[in-house]
């Protein structure tokens, strides 16, 4: 089975995860990773690739990437117009035509459309060679100020719907005994962060979820499951996140100084944050 990098390298202490990055690229060569970039191009070429959550942000750029080598794009999101600009990009930096970018309007949290969408993009190019699933919202609150209802939604959103859209695609996937579902998940998805114990738990239900997938599906070797963990990523995400409550809207530099607070806080000793918490 095709597993990520993360699913193959052995465990390594906490100290040396600093040096994870260096590490990876010295077991590889130079000229290794620039073979292996070209082979996967060519993989890609002619594939059909199902990207959601691409009006913005990760989702979008990858549909520009895809585009260059001449993947066959399904682009989704809420913002249908939004899909439409991307899909004019696209179209404009590669050899592409009409016809081999589908943009499907598709809410995550409508679960009752997810089968009528994956019949719709399989009707459209025949069939469906990898998912990506990209779609989700982040969150900026504490837990103690936070409604329970915000939680439900951010579970609703990132988790239910990801694995509802999945589930739909996967038997497609099973009947061809190939494909691959791509999931966009977080570093929040290993690890924890203030103001984001909802985003984290979502996330950290996507790896459990996939991970545990994984192992049902080894009958088709063909079929692969890859979990993807970016870190910060600088994008719209932060300005449409989740907070105390689902009527309340942050601004983005309300946001960065509640994160720049309690960044500070935690480089105090306790004395000096107790006392500078006081006087906030």
């Amino acid at each position: 089975m095709d597993l990520p990098y993360s699913n193959r390298l052995p465990a390594v202490s906490k100290n040396s995860l600093l040096h994870f990055p260096l590490k990876l690229f010295l077991m590889r060569s130079v000229d290794t990773l620039c073979m292996d970039e070209l082979q996967k191009q060519t993989e890609l070429r002619g594939k059909v690739v199902w990207v959601t959550g691409a009006s913005s942000g990760i989702g979008e750029e990858l549909a520009y990437q895809l585009s260059k080598i001449g993947a066959f794009l399904a682009i989704s999101a809420r913002r249908e117009d939004e899909l439409e600009r991307v899909k004019k990009k696209c179209l404009q930096i590669s050899t592409l035509t009409e016809k081999d970018i589908l943009v499907l309007r598709l809410d995550l949290t409508d679960r009752s459309s997810h089968e009528a969408a994956t019949n719709s993009v399989i009707k459209h190019f025949g069939k469906i060679d990898v998912l990506v699933n990209n779609g989700g919202r982040s969150q900026r609150s504490l837990f103690m100020d936070t409604n329970l209802d915000v939680y439900s939604a951010i579970m609703e959103l990132n988790y239910l719907g990801t694995i509802s859209l999945t589930k739909h695609v996967l038997k497609h996937m099973i009947e061809r005994k190939r494909g691959k579902i791509v999931t966009v998940s977080s570093v929040m998805g290993i690890m924890g962060a203030p103001l984001a114990s909802g985003y984290c738990a979502s996330k950290h239900a996507l790896q459990g979820f996939f991970n545990s997938l994984r192992t049902e599906l080894t009958d088709y070797p063909e079929i692969s499951i890859i979990n993807i963990c970016p870190g910060p990523v600088q994008s719209k995400i932060i300005q449409n996140v989740f907070t105390e409550n689902l009527a309340k809207v942050r601004t983005l530099n309300s946001i960065v100084k509640q994160c720049g607070c309690m960044l500070l806080r935690s480089l105090l000793p306790l004395g000096l944050s107790f006392l500078w918490k006081r006087n906030e």
